[in-house]
Parts: structure tokens; C-alpha cells; sequence
């Protein structure tokens, strides 16, 4: 079996989570610290073909009524390079109050300031992944 990898694709940082063997939890997390979306793309492919996955769901931008964010273009064109890149398909998934709750989160467990900052998007992408995994 094959895994499925969450991306939480910000513009500093970009959090990651794949989930176990049988796609039913997420067994790990990490962020990809750059502002340059090749890199980033290219990142996620190693990080792809080290842990054998085979889809990918990335956080998409929409607003709080359901409609698209402002930033939905630049996730639609990231989500092209990063297939383009990997070889597997994208599935864009509403990513509406993921980064919020990873925060409420981090503060019940005391995550404060750079500790915090450093892990927040790993946190929203393990909330992505876990969703998406909950749906199928």
C-alpha cells in the first residue's frame, strides 16, 4: 500500500503530513522553510518518493461562505507545478479554519512564539490530511 501526503502550502513555510501505510492516521509531519515555490515543489517530490505516496491533498483557500479566497489562483498554479513536478494527482481540499484550529491547538499544549511559528503548519497539514482521510 501507498501513502497520501497533506500539504499546507503557505509563503514562508509549507507544512507536511503523510499518513501511515493503511491511509488511515497521520503518521508523520514536517515544514519545507522556503519562500520559493520550485524549491518547495521539488522538496515535496523527494519527500514523495522517500515515503512511496501516491496522492496528494493540498489546502485550498475559500472563503468563510464557501467561495474562493483571494489566493485561490496562486493554489490552483502551485497545485499544477507540484503534479507537473511529482508525477501524482492533486486533490484540492477546503482548507477553511485549519491553520485557526492548529493554533488552539498548540496553545492547550503550550506551544508559544518560535516553537510555535516553526510548527503551526505542520499541525494544519496533519488537520488537511486528517480530514481527507475521514471523507474516504
Amino acid at each position: 500500500m501507498k501513502k497520501i501526503m497533506a500539504i499546507d502550502y503557505g509563503d514562508a513555510r509549507t507544512g507536511i503530513a503523510i499518513s501511515d501505510l493503511l491511509c488511515t492516521i497521520v503518521g508523520s509531519t514536517t515544514v519545507i522553510h522556503s519562500r520559493n515555490p520550485e524549491k518547495t515543489a521539488d522538496e515535496i517530490a523527494r519527500l514523495a518518493r522517500e515515503n512511496d505516496v501516491e496522492a496528494l491533498v493540498m489546502g485550498f483557500p475559500k472563503n468563510m461562505d464557501g467561495t474562493e479566497g483571494p489566493r485561490a489562483a496562486l493554489y490552483k498554479e502551485f497545485a499544477a507545478q507540484v503534479e507537473a513536478v511529482t508525477g501524482l494527482p492533486v486533490t484540492l481540499w477546503d482548507e477553511r479554519r485549519t491553520t485557526v484550529e492548529a493554533h488552539n491547538i498548540l496553545s492547550a499544549h503550550n506551544y508559544h512564539g518560535k516553537k510555535r511559528k516553526n510548527t503551526v503548519d505542520a499541525v494544519a497539514a496533519a488537520l488537511i490530511l486528517e480530514g481527507f482521510l475521514n471523507r474516504k
